[in-house]
């Protein structure tokens, strides 16, 4: 029996949306995406069908990390407007059907927050984890007070991200910045998470995406005390705002799931292969690419030399544990990773991983722009903080959305030297405007699969699912009445009827795919979803 009270049920049927507000619709022309932007390109969202929205941080910041260094969490950045446009915003989106998340960056703090600035010159303030030992000495991954306070403080990421003090989960005498979780410094802390998320909760938002979930108790193995921390705050939230929706980025559901999570991200990093299941299905390697992957190929590419495997054989690992505590959220991409259309991944090929990703039975969220195929843009500059690594740059998939053919593709009136990021510079770029105009298109093929998907609970995050093949083409039933196939590799591919009753299957939709009495085919790039109730 789980602690927790059942996940809200708006939840199960949620198409999420993530929304980078820089780059989403610029409303005052002065180059940055802001909250009465978004509010404007509602329609779009309420056209294509989803019904979930999440922001990445809108909280003040100096963005060396592009707001997740948080200066102020009561407090909105000027940039994305006033906290009463933000209302305005979520106001906008429920008369839509619509809700909206906001980003918690829950382990760490920008510098510039006045925690901080108040901690680099008290030596008796815990908020932070400091050690009082010389430079010479300082430990591992810790850096220099900017302040008066003699020794260093230990960041989660950047230098500039100085890490809250949630404690550790082993202590030792030696080394007396390893506070106890229930010292006083993470007892505030604790305290200060559910003032926050009390605060945007009471205006209205429907939950939160947490940032770096898994880092706030410090050598915590097993991520004991961390779910500990974790299922405490989920009970208070049961009580407080049983409406409201926690999701992790921890990258392993079965570990935050069962710590209170409602659902948590397969990511590029995390679980026990560190992020290889979501990478293999989507990861080509000419995008965002950290030096100490492992991985050959991905399925979801042209050559067909992967299977599915690896990531099913995870899906049905975490599904065993995850079971009815929560969802697995998928992801097309995010503003940290790149996206489905990236290096040689052709245009043809996105309507099979749109037919897989919006029918198999997790919480499917959409990076904005990927419905319509829009493309990681390689070779940028760093931007606040965008660069991770010699081939790790994020600020590929944090380009403005495109919305029409117009100058900055719709997205701003400003200069174009003036613009958050480049536009894509190909002519032939996608946009919304000439995809709506045309009913073959992706957004067409997308906006007809959440239709699909949000009409029958077969095709949904709570029905199971039965995988007959995981080469190619992929193969798999839904409900005992929803047959899959995706092919997508550029040959053809055919396997055998894997049961008599599957031959007469109604297509629903699909391009390239037969399925009847002598098999199942599908052309290269092929994909459908038949019917067996004819």
């Amino acid at each position: 029996m789980s602690p927790f009270r059942p996940a809200p049920s708006w939840l199960a049927d949620a198409v999420l949306y993530q929304i980078y507000p820089q780059s989403f619709a610029d409303s005052n022309g002065d180059g940055i995406g802001d909250f009465a932007g978004i509010t404007e390109r509602l329609d779009h969202l309420a056209w294509l069908g989803v019904n979930t929205i999440w922001l990445n941080p809108c909280f003040a910041s100096p963005f060396n990390d592009a707001g997740y260094d948080v200066s102020d969490y009561l407090s909105v950045a000027p940039r994305y407007g006033t906290e009463e446009q933000l209302g305005e915003l979520v106001e906008a989106a429920a008369r839509r059907s619509i809700r909206v998340m906001l980003d918690l960056v829950a382990g760490h703090t920008s510098d510039q927050h006045p925690w901080f600035q108040a901690a680099v010159d008290d030596p008796d303030d815990h908020r932070y984890i400091w050690t009082a030992l010389a430079d010479e000495r300082l430990p591992k991954g810790f850096v220099t007070s900017p302040g008066s306070r003699p020794g260093g403080y230990l960041p989660n990421f950047f230098d500039s991200q100085p890490a809250l003090n949630f404690g550790y989960a082993r202590t030792d005498p030696d080394e007396p910045w390893r506070q106890p979780v229930d010292a006083a410094g993470p007892r505030a802390n604790r305290a200060a998470l559910r003032e926050v998320m009390d605060h945007w909760l009471g205006l209205g938002l429907a939950g939160f995406r947490v940032d770096m979930a898994h880092s706030l108790v410090k050598d915590d193995q097993g991520m004991v005390e961390t779910s500990k921390l974790w299922a405490e705050l989920r009970g208070w939230l049961d009580e407080a705002h049983p409406s409201a929706a926690l999701l992790a980025e921890w990258g392993d559901p079965s570990v935050s799931v069962p710590a209170g999570f409602h659902s948590d991200f397969f990511l590029q990093f995390g679980g026990p292969s560190d992020g290889l299941p979501l990478r293999s299905l989507w990861n080509n390697g000419q995008g965002t690419v950290a030096e100490h992957w492992t991985q050959e190929h991905c399925y979801f590419a042209a050559e067909g030399s992967a299977s599915a495997g690896t990531f099913v054989s995870a899906w049905e690992s975490v599904g065993a544990v995850v079971a009815d505590l929560g969802y697995v959220t998928l992801p097309t991409a995010n503003h940290d990773f790149s996206r489905l259309s990236c290096g040689d991944r052709t245009a043809e090929q996105l309507p099979a991983a749109f037919a897989f990703h919006l029918t198999w039975p997790s919480l499917p969220a959409i990076y904005y722009g990927d419905e319509i195929g829009m493309r990681y843009i390689p070779d940028l500059p760093d931007h606040e903080g965008s660069r991770l690594g010699p081939r790790y740059n994020r600020a590929g998939s944090r380009t403005p959305m495109q919305w029409d053919g117009s100058p900055n593709a719709g997205f701003s009136s400003a200069p174009a030297d003036q613009l958050y990021l480049p536009i894509d510079p190909d002519p032939e770029r996608p946009n919304v405007a000439a995809q709506r105009a045309d009913e073959r298109s992706l957004l067409h093929l997308v906006r007809r699969l959440i239709a699909l998907r949000r009409s029958h609970a077969e095709l949904g995050a709570h029905c199971g699912v039965e995988v007959f093949h995981t080469g190619y083409p992929l193969v798999y039933l839904r409900g005992e009445r929803f047959l899959v196939v995706v092919n997508p590799r550029r040959e053809r591919a055919d396997h055998p009827l894997p049961r008599p009753d599957l031959a007469t299957a109604r297509e629903l939709l699909g391009e390239g795919v037969t399925v009847g009495p002598d098999g199942i085919s599908a052309a290269g790039f092929g994909y459908g979803v038949f019917d067996l109730r004819g």
